[in-house]
């Protein structure tokens, strides 16, 4: 237990510290004033495509890399990345690094949790997940991939939890890969057609003009229809 605890205050220092100086040197060089203006996010898209068209290979790289670090050791979530990697790399490239980095991250997490972690886990969640030990051990892959479509955890949980169930790394790597493409490919369309809009407006886009573009319109309604696909799921996968 005193193990636990030490593991567990390292690990929450460490984040501090490392989420505390990447933010005074990002804001070192850019004020929160610039940051949400509209013009420092076009001048900067600008930027961005210029070097993805000189360079795609490299700053596809840089982004995977960047987004496995998102996941660990900075614990973020898919969402924003995915938006990131829609604005920056274009919607099937930006699908293919997003997915495949966030896989790679999670993995590692998974890794860790299962090192460091699992007795933690083991206590605090399984007996609300006791119903799924079962699932795990008749289909490991099958009920990965369904676990990781449907979602319904916060994402860096549900990177953790499968020590509970002792899955393989390979399993874990590849159920993740494959079941969180719908999601992120839908994300990493609305940051594409996000990064179009801004193209196609010198002057801050009004809110219908975002809305009712077919670059931001139509993969919102299929994400609407993801969502509630997954919740009717959901109520199967975990129930006891």
């Amino acid at each position: 237990m005193e193990k636990t605890k030490k593991i567990k205050l390292f690990v929450g220092l460490s984040y501090l510290i490392i989420l505390s100086v990447f933010l005074f040197l990002f804001f070192s060089k850019f004020s929160l004033q610039e940051i949400t203006s509209y013009d420092f996010i076009r001048e900067n898209r600008s930027y961005f495509i210029q070097l993805k068209n000189s360079n795609l290979f490299l700053v596809s790289i840089i982004f995977l890399i960047l987004t496995i670090l998102w996941v660990f050791p900075f614990l973020g979530f898919g969402s924003p990345i995915a938006f990131i990697g829609g604005f920056i790399l274009g919607k099937w490239i930006g699908t293919i690094v997003v997915v495949l980095g966030l896989s790679i991250g999670a993995t590692f997490l998974y890794i860790f949790g299962n090192y460091f972690l699992k007795d933690l886990i083991r206590e605090k969640f399984l007996d609300r997940f006791k119903n799924l030990e079962t699932k795990f051990k008749n289909s490991e892959f099958i009920y990965l991939l369904i676990y990781r479509f449907i979602g319904g955890i916060p994402w860096q949980l549900s990177c953790l939890l499968p020590t509970i169930f002792n899955v393989r790394i390979s399993n874990f790597f590849f159920a993740s890969f494959i079941g969180i493409i719908p999601q992120i490919f839908l994300a990493v369309s609305i940051g594409s057609g996000l990064e179009k809009v801004i193209d196609q407006n010198s002057e801050v886009p009004g809110i219908q003009d975002i809305i009712f573009s077919s670059e931001i319109y139509i993969p919102i309604l299929f994400f609407l229809c993801l969502v509630l696909i997954t919740i009717f799921l959901r109520k199967f996968f975990y129930k006891s």
